[in-house]
């Protein structure tokens, strides 16, 4: 297999070969050979999960060619990549297959000089070694792979030595222009040193051969000079990188790479001001790349958390508008052929208003990138005018960065920035930007689909619960329920009041386990069970009995709580029973809340010849009854008979009507901006005759 690489190398003309292959015991491609990558390189790539953004897994996942010409068109379409590895370099991943099985993935990367379309010989080249890998793994052999894990890194052949200067010459060459020189392999190890070199190391050129140059000079190893190293590898390109060395000299490397390492020119500069260290083009698009790393990868990281399109909308803007000087922005999503505005920041309502519904056909910046997915930069008026001739100054900038919004080849929308003074936009920032596009529109790709999926759960949770409560004479009520705020907006809490004559009633509230579809629908089953076993006449204990064996019958994995009362305002008593669920409070006229001691019977589902003994209590008019769900009370690390003592608490210090008691219990429960579980209340009082 080492063979095959070296040799798809060769024949194709790339300076990096690696072949991933793919795991039997879960979807994962582990680099398995390279070639052309320093080791140091190597540990973010070994690994790559099948459902990554990233080229080699797109390969594998679609069972064909990727191709990537450039930096830009990386950033476009897998702009996590882009960010990780912000280097020029075109790149090509070709699926290994024996039959139809995926087997794994051969990459080889170019500089990105390199032409916008793979020669026939560069196909030819990937083809051919994608086949002879598969016959490889069709050998009935145990392959190393299985074993370690770890990549096997194979040395490039190094260029033809000139034979017409001997190295003496060479060397006294370089020594009489006083420039220093030094060669490095792709492990960083000094395999030629000038004496010049070795004078700025304080080395001789004997004992600095062999070593890594980072050893011989510590001052180097910095992010700017790193940077600049792998840079030059990865897109065989000459970079550049000023800097003061220890003694106060500030001295420019220049790195010339090849497949086989870097040569290195070391020359003196006069700089009298340390601000001009990073003067050189080279070094301030390092410092660009600094950038990226230290304040869009937060940013990346936070967006992969957000389901809320505001929040994203924020995200942005509070962390490129400030970086870039960005002075407005906004961000189209196209739905039912018209580009619908999300969110912006900086523009003023009539701006949004001439951007909101626009046809996505229309000949104008947001929608020709939406359709086209190529991103559009204008660094002034006229630029925007020679594309777009019936442009009108309708938003009064002065430049303009137009992004496409794709997740899997698939537009979703645009992204507009906009600068208030002409903005030449470097190559840089480009890419920067269309990496910035791709994470935003897969954030808000699941932004929409979540908020989709919520109003579908509210829809649900709006149907299962009831519409109304029956009105009962001399019993006001008042009813709450709170979806939690993490994960689907539905839940199992559920609560309902049923007549049972003119002056009784059933109150009933209980808890399915989970936070899901599933739990929804069975408390839908539970609701019914419990209402037609009421009705019919059943004692509050004999109805959870009912209830208990029907979910038993019905084999659920979930299980549910539920407290049942019987309030009857005729003879003024209650009389409750419990499967497993929080005690009810009960507020006495002019008296302290208290706990009521129902006896606590097993969660429904769980023993078929379960009991659920009922207790009888007093009702008098003006007394309060409060029941709850565990949402209320329940937060980790505090006590539960600590927290329902608390909720007592309120409900004797806060006599208010109904309406604006419930409010206040809701806002005193625990994490009320982070819940983790739903809430169902449920407020009840006797109300006392009025006098005469």
């Amino acid at each position: 297999m080492d063979e095959v690489l070296l040799q798809a190398v060769r024949e194709s003309g790339a300076h990096i070969g690696v072949v991933y292959l793919l795991l039997d015991s879960e979807p994962l491609l582990v680099m398995d050979v390279e070639v052309g990558m320093p080791a140091q390189l190597v540990k973010p790539w070994a690994r790559v999960r099948l459902n990554a953004g990233t080229p080699v897994a797109a390969a594998a996942r679609q069972r064909r060619l990727i191709w990537v010409p450039d930096h830009e068109e990386l950033a476009r379409r897998f702009p996590a990549t882009a960010l990780a590895a912000p280097y020029a370099f075109a790149i090509a991943a070709a699926p290994i297959m024996t039959g139809t099985t995926l087997r794994g993935v051969l990459v080889l990367l170019w500089p990105e000089s390199h032409s916008c379309e793979l020669a026939t010989r560069e196909k030819q080249a990937l083809t051919s070694a994608c086949d002879r890998v598969a016959a490889i793994l069709q050998r009935p052999v145990e392959h190393p792979l299985s074993r370690t894990g770890e990549p096997r890194v194979l040395t490039p052949a190094p260029p033809p030595a000139p034979e017409q200067h001997p190295e003496s010459a060479v060397c006294g060459y370089l020594d009489r222009i006083h420039v220093g020189c030094l060669v490095l392999d792709l492990e960083g190890r000094i395999t030629f040193v000038s004496a010049a070199a070795a004078e700025l190391f304080d080395g001789d050129v004997t004992g600095l051969l062999g070593r890594p140059l980072w050893e011989v000079a510590p001052w180097l190893k910095d992010p700017l000079f790193e940077d600049r190293c792998r840079a030059a590898v990865i897109g065989q390109q000459m970079t550049s990188c000023v800097t003061r060395c220890p003694d106060g000299r500030v001295v420019e490397f220049r790195m010339y790479p090849d497949p086989s390492g870097i040569s290195l020119r070391v020359a003196p500069l006069d700089v009298d001001n340390p601000a001009h260290l990073n003067e050189p083009e080279s070094g301030r698009e390092a410092l660009t790349r600094a950038e990226v790393f230290y304040s869009f990868l937060p940013l990346a990281v936070a967006l992969t958390r957000v389901l809320s399109i505001p929040e994203i909308v924020d995200l942005v803007a509070d962390h490129v508008m400030p970086m870039f000087k960005v002075k407005a922005m906004a961000i189209l999503v196209a739905e039912g052929g018209r580009m619908r505005v999300m969110g912006a920041r900086g523009y003023g309502q009539d701006v949004l208003e001439r951007l909101d519904g626009l046809p996505i056909t229309s000949d104008v910046p947001a929608g020709d990138v939406a359709r086209t997915g190529e991103p559009a930069f204008f660094a002034d008026v006229n630029e925007l005018r020679q594309r777009y001739p019936h442009a009108e100054d309708q938003d009064g900038m002065s430049a303009w960065a137009f992004l496409p919004l794709e997740v899997q080849d698939e537009g979703v929308g645009s992204c507009l920035l906009a600068f208030d003074e002409p903005h030449p936009f470097t190559v840089e920032e480009r890419t920067t930007f269309t990496a910035l596009a791709g994470m935003l529109a897969h954030a808000l790709d699941r932004a929409l689909r979540y908020d989709s999926k919520d109003r579908l759960a509210h829809s649900l949770q709006k149907a299962l619960l009831p519409r109304s409560l029956p009105e009962i004479a001399g019993l006001d009520v008042a009813a709450w329920y709170v979806p939690a705020t993490r994960g689907v907006g539905i839940g199992g809490d559920f609560y309902d009041l049923i007549r049972l004559t003119d002056t009784s009633a059933a109150a009933v509230i209980g808890d399915v386990q989970g936070h899901n579809v599933t739990a929804a629908a069975l408390m839908g089953q539970v609701r019914t069970a419990i209402h037609a076993n009421a009705v019919a006449g059943a004692s509050p204990g004999d109805v959870l009995k009912h209830t208990n064996r029907l979910l038993i019958d019905v084999d659920t994995e979930l299980f549910t709580s539920c407290l049942l009362i019987y309030i009857d305002l005729q003879l003024r008593t209650l009389r409750a029973a419990s499967a497993g669920h929080p005690p009810p409070l009960l507020r006495p006229p002019n008296m302290p809340a208290e706990i009521i001691d129902v006896p606590v019977g097993l969660v429904l589902g769980v023993d078929p010849d379960a009991d659920y003994p009922t207790l009888q209590v007093p009702f008098p008019p003006g007394a309060l009854l409060a029941l709850y769900t565990d949402g209320l009370v329940e937060t980790p690390g505090i006590d539960l008979d600590h927290a329902i003592g608390n909720l007592a608490g309120h409900l004797t210090h806060d006599p208010q009507e109904l309406q604006q008691l419930g409010r206040t219990l809701l806002e005193h429960a625990p994490h009320t901006s982070q819940r983790a579980d739903d809430i169902a209340l449920l407020l009840l009082e006797h109300r006392a005759k009025p006098m005469g």
